[in-house]
């Protein structure tokens, strides 16, 4: 059993008390007991060792018993730039994102957009949290607030990016992929080329961005400026996928090459 406590309560007090539906889970859901040791995260990379102190009909505390490594967190800052996808698609996106180790999502709202405007920021900063909790990580994503595909790159310049992150210089090139329905090179030599834009650049130490486009796809006027600032056109392979699927095959690929 692994469960997500802000770091803040972690470190100030010796009996936390959990929010109405962690204890809800706990106490329904998984049937736990006074005295069952759990696994308690604080987002940020760190684990522990916890222990069920009190449980009353809503509320269930936790006492933090010992600091604990666990290592399943990837060695890439890997960051998804995400065409805003409709409903449950985006949903799924942000899920299974996060199971396979992405470190950041961004939100895009870009030209072909069905969804220009949202209020899903809390819900899928929930699911983050959530699939963390059930695959084992001990970093939760950072979800961004949306951003329109013109401002993205100057986000990004500004600082968009993981604690330490210091950003880039307007003159600077991103690296990454930008995936296209339309066609590009393939993963393969994508990777090779982002290598050898810089002397000296090494991806395992640079953050790696992954551009998809949402279910009307991406411009050729979009492709042209993420390719301006530095991200190689990519293809998938001669079919048009979904783009909830293009999506998470991406993540999926680019960890697993890169990896390895």
């Amino acid at each position: 059993m692994r469960i997500y406590i802000p770091p803040e309560d972690i470190h100030q007090k010796e009996k936390i008390k959990l929010s109405s539906d962690k204890s809800h889970h706990l106490i329904t859901v998984l049937r736990c007991k006074q005295g069952d040791m759990i696994t308690v995260i604080d987002g940020c990379g760190n684990a522990y060792e916890g222990k069920i102190s009190k449980i009353t009909k809503k509320d269930v505390f936790i006492n933090v018993v010992s600091e604990i490594t666990e290592d399943r967190e990837s060695s890439l800052n890997l960051i998804l730039c995400q065409g805003i996808l409709k409903g449950e698609k985006m949903d799924m996106v942000v899920q299974k994102a996060t199971e396979l180790g992405i470190k950041e999502i961004i939100p895009v709202i870009t030209e072909r957009a069905v969804v220009k405007d949202t209020r899903r920021l809390k819900r899928w900063r929930k699911i983050a949290e959530e699939s963390v909790e059930q695959c084992g990580r001990t970093i939760i994503p950072v979800i961004h607030e949306p951003v329109e595909f013109k401002q993205l790159f100057k986000k990004i310049g500004q600082g968009v990016g993981v604690t330490g992150y210091r950003g880039i210089g307007a003159a600077e090139k991103i690296h990454g992929f930008i995936f296209w329905e339309e066609g590009g090179v393939s993963l393969r030599e994508a990777i090779r080329r982002i290598r050898n834009q810089d002397a000296g650049y090494r991806i395992q130490d640079s953050p790696i961005h992954i551009f998809i486009g949402p279910e009307g796809g991406l411009t050729s006027g979009e492709v042209k400026m993420a390719e301006e600032k530095g991200l190689v056109r990519t293809t998938l392979g001669k079919r048009i996928l979904r783009a909830e699927t293009a999506s998470i095959i991406s993540v999926a690929l680019v960890l697993f090459l890169l990896e390895n």
